[in-house]
């Protein structure tokens, strides 16, 4: 029986419901408190899911709590997380780790001072989908990775949050800052580490409407670029032709493809948990898909469009196995793989990509880190709720 970690929430907006209901998958980890600068979105959450809420302060200050799970806007992630390991707390935040790099090394030299773990989103590269992908190409049936592509593109953030200002303002990041985590940390997933990106940017509207909620309609000033093509070099020397756009209003390319020596594979949606691979190689004259319905997070589990708009009807959303393995890593005195080190080494791709693509100047990647581990089977029941 796995130690249960009591959990207290900071920023109860958009995201936090998809973290209440890991409550219904994980059996290491309970949601016990909530808090946010807005005591009303507190209360709103304490009574939707029957919790307490709390002042920020006092939720820092509270000996129940272990872990704080830090769903703050970006730009607080970094002040959230600080004052949690200044706490003495474990603390696991929604992408990105920081939007500032010295800020999220501070995060993990300060993770480590404190003897406490740090984790990050996503970790919706631990799903069937992702994870099965890794296990097909670390068999080698590609052969050696060269080249490849990845693509995100769509009208923007506006269209589905009720409050999307942030996305778009100076430190916003636009759509490296809220997609660029999932691509480049499945990216590293498969291919290890990045070492350097070179590209251009744009931005193609001055303003946005607000898509959604009390504000719809509203119109803001858009301050950062929305669109971002970029080339980055990995370690093992192949070079993946990147895309992450709030400027599109449809396409029909794959999120990722990789080609190796021996074959290519088609890598489903690393923003959601199951997809199926799909693989070519030589011996072939045709894609071969390989499912992950039946996998531990690969099955489907969303039955009914929700209030988040990448949650609708026959996918697999497991959000919060991050902070589950995490725990299970305390508990066990193991390395997590949703970790400060990935999170960190993620963060200078995104600072990285941002700087060549506005500066048009290359950029070497500062940081490294240890290609993760495959996620077993095994290893993934531990931490389900039977």
């Amino acid at each position: 029986m796995n130690k249960v970690f009591k959990v207290g929430l900071i920023g109860c907006g958009h995201i936090a419901e998809t973290y209440f209901r890991a409550h219904q998958y994980f059996n290491n980890i309970k949601i016990i408190k909530c808090a946010d600068i807005n005591l009303d979105a507190a209360k709103r959450c304490a009574k939707t899911y029957n919790i307490e809420a709390v002042s920020v302060k006092e939720i820092l200050e509270d000996k129940e709590i272990e872990i704080i799970l830090n769903l703050t806007i970006p730009k607080a992630h970094y002040e959230i997380a600080k004052r949690s390991l200044e706490a003495g707390k474990h603390t696991y935040s929604e992408k990105p780790l920081a939007i500032d790099f010295d800020e999220g090394k501070e995060l993990l030299e300060l993770s480590k001072q404190k003897k406490l773990y740090i984790g990050c989103a996503p970790d919706t590269f631990l799903g069937g989908g992702i994870q099965k992908t890794k296990e097909l190409i670390d068999s080698g049936l590609i052969g050696e990775i060269k080249l490849g592509n990845a693509i995100f593109a769509f009208p923007g953030v506006q269209s589905y949050h009720p409050n999307p200002e942030s996305w778009f303002d100076i430190k916003g990041g636009g759509p490296v800052i809220d997609m660029g985590p999932y691509y480049f940390t499945a990216l590293v997933n498969l291919l290890g580490p990045a070492k350097n990106v070179q590209g251009r940017s744009l931005k193609m509207f001055n303003e946005r409407v607000i898509g959604i909620g009390p504000k719809k309609g509203n119109k803001f000033k858009v301050s950062c670029p929305t669109s971002y093509l970029a080339t980055i070099e990995f370690e093992n020397n192949s070079i993946i032709q990147v895309t992450l756009s709030f400027d599109v209003v449809a396409h029909q390319r794959n999120h990722i493809e990789v080609y190796g020596t021996k074959g290519s594979a088609i890598v489903p949606d690393p923003n959601m948990f199951g997809g199926s691979c799909h693989i070519f190689t030589n011996s072939n004259d045709k894609w071969d898909e390989y499912k992950t319905d039946k996998m531990n997070l690969g099955k489907i589990n969303i039955t009914s469009q929700s209030s988040r708009a990448n949650e609708s009807a026959s996918n697999a959303n497991y959000r919060g196995v991050g902070l589950s393995e995490m725990a299970y890593s305390i508990e066990q005195n193991l390395e997590h793989r949703c970790s400060g080190e990935l999170s960190l080494h993620v963060l200078d791709m995104i600072v990285s990509t941002m700087k060549a693509c506005t500066t048009s100047s290359p950029q070497e990647i500062k940081t490294t880190c240890k290609k993760p581990n495959f996620f077993s089977e095994d290893e993934v029941k531990k931490l389900l709720i039977i």
